[in-house]
């Protein structure tokens, strides 16, 4: 469906940039809610499943908030409180670094892992059918465009 129609505009755009800007930010929240109701049903939010997948990317090595900040996807995030949220579930590990008693290491879970892997056996093809109006060409010149418009 057209973005006019979607989002019911009866004006026209200013120009196409301005039409291409106002789609890409309805099209990623658009994307962002459908991913949100999935990790719902895991009992997650988007940027708890973020933070997850960043402490999984980490091999075992430990993590510290900054780093966890520096690497999620949504940069508005209060990280410390997403963080300590997880720890309650016992998805994650917080103990004092050995050597620096100021800096917290933070580490994924047996059962971070789990949830993680539940979900990309589960999830995964409901992921990939967000996109799926598209064929791999049009996937692939998307993220080429995407890359090079953040360039």
């Amino acid at each position: 469906m057209k973005l006019q129609q979607t989002i019911k505009q009866s004006k026209p755009f200013r120009n196409l940039y301005h039409q291409t800007t106002v789609n890409l930010l309805f099209t990623g929240r658009w994307i962002f809610n459908l991913h949100n109701e999935l990790f719902k049903t895991y009992g997650l939010t988007m940027q708890q499943y973020n933070i997850l997948r960043i402490l999984k990317g980490q091999n075992k090595k430990p993590s510290t908030i900054k780093l966890i900040h520096e690497r999620m996807l949504d940069k508005m995030s209060d990280t410390s409180r997403i963080v300590e949220g997880l720890r309650k579930k016992g998805y994650l590990i917080r103990e004092l670094n050995a050597n620096n008693r100021r800096q917290v290491d933070i580490l994924i879970t047996q059962k971070g892992l789990d949830i993680l892997n539940t979900i990309e056996e589960e999830g995964s093809e409901t992921m990939d059918n967000f996109l799926s109006g598209l064929n791999l060409v049009e996937t692939e010149q998307l993220n080429i465009l995407l890359d090079k418009l953040r360039d």
